[in-house]
């Protein structure tokens, strides 16, 4: 029996793997998005995060949208649209020709009040949905006071666009800052953060050190973006081993392959092959029990590699195993952690 975990302090309850879809419209054509969105729905999943933005950074000269799009057709030809929690973000430049720059003529991006509420209403039409039930903010937006961007939110939330709010990639002092502007001003308060998190993820330290804590203290539910590191920490990478020609295999050479994280990945097998499990199972597993850690989000190119990701809530490791892993990761406790 699938056992679904509160968001936070909230009432939102999601699927302990949440399913990212950053990759449909790029990596995974619609036919292939709908069999993973499929196989995900008849396994339990309840979870589906997606952005505006996805998926203009591919590189193929869309304009975004094409992930909610996607989704949305899903949804409208499934008719399971009660039983899904659909997540997106905004804060990106949206739009023919658009960088990821900020835009300052059009204002097709930021976190203003206009453009909150603009790209909430688009969202909309291309999930093809009444509401969203977790909306959150990608990014910092500094030419944006917190206030004008969770009043424009909370509005959202009052007319029945949103059922609840997020925030992703914050640092522990902006969401303080946040949490005291909804608590200051009555506004709609962040019930999660999706932060990049994983063995390898460079912001982990400092993550468990400061974030995880005002997560803890402030009932904010974390969701995980990147939790298999592109997919470096599913073992399918062997030190000294050719790299399988692709786009994503090149990226993770250049940002993942250093000594430190070969011994993790060697580390994460062996933790693997104890609990006769695979690597990708074992380095989810090992998210999920931390007590701060809501439901890491994966994407799938193909139902194997979701059906891999799905086994991993089954998986207990052990202390030993846990602190093996640590261990592998050279992560010692900080002063902050030692006074908490």
């Amino acid at each position: 029996m699938t056992t679904y975990r509160r968001v936070g302090d909230s009432g939102l309850r999601v699927f302990p793997i949440g399913l990212g879809t950053m990759n449909f419209g790029w990596s995974a054509d619609e036919a292939r998005a709908f069999e993973i969105m499929d196989a995900y729905a008849g396994a339990g999943g309840n979870f589906i995060d997606t952005a505006d933005v996805y998926s203009a950074w591919a590189g193929n000269g869309n304009a975004g949208g094409v992930s909610e799009e996607i989704i949305g057709r899903w949804v409208s030809a499934r008719g399971n649209r009660d039983s899904m929690v659909i997540a997106t973000k905004l804060r990106g430049a949206m739009g023919e020709n658009f960088s990821m720059g900020r835009d300052t003529i059009h204002q097709r991006e930021g976190l203003s009040r206009r453009w909150v509420i603009k790209s909430t209403e688009d969202s909309l039409k291309r999930l093809q949905t009444d509401y969203i039930d977790l909306l959150q903010v990608h990014w910092v937006d500094q030419e944006t006071p917190i206030e004008e961007t969770l009043s424009a939110l909370t509005d959202l939330v009052r007319r029945g666009l949103v059922r609840y709010i997020g925030c992703s990639n914050f640092s522990a002092w902006r969401l303080m800052q946040a949490l005291w502007a909804s608590d200051k001003h009555g506004f709609e308060r962040f019930v999660s953060i999706q932060p990049e998190y994983s063995l390898v993820a460079p912001i982990r330290q400092n993550f468990e050190a400061e974030i995880s804590k005002v997560c803890l203290a402030y009932g904010v539910g974390v969701i995980p973006y990147s939790p298999l590191a592109g997919g470096f920490l599913t073992g399918k990478y062997v030190r000294g081993a050719e790299l399988p020609d692709s786009v994503r295999a090149q990226g993770i050479q250049s940002g993942r392959m250093n000594d430190q994280n070969w011994q993790i990945l060697e580390a994460l097998v062996t933790v693997a092959k104890r609990n006769e499990t695979t690597p990708t199972r074992a380095a989810l597993a090992w998210q999920l029990q931390k007590p701060f850690i809501t439901a890491p989000i994966i994407g799938a190119n193909k139902v194997s590699q979701l059906e891999d990701s799905l086994g991993a809530p089954s998986v207990t490791l052990s202390l030993d195993d846990v602190q093996m892993l640590d261990a592998a990761s050279g992560w010692q406790p900080t002063r902050t952690e030692l006074e908490a």
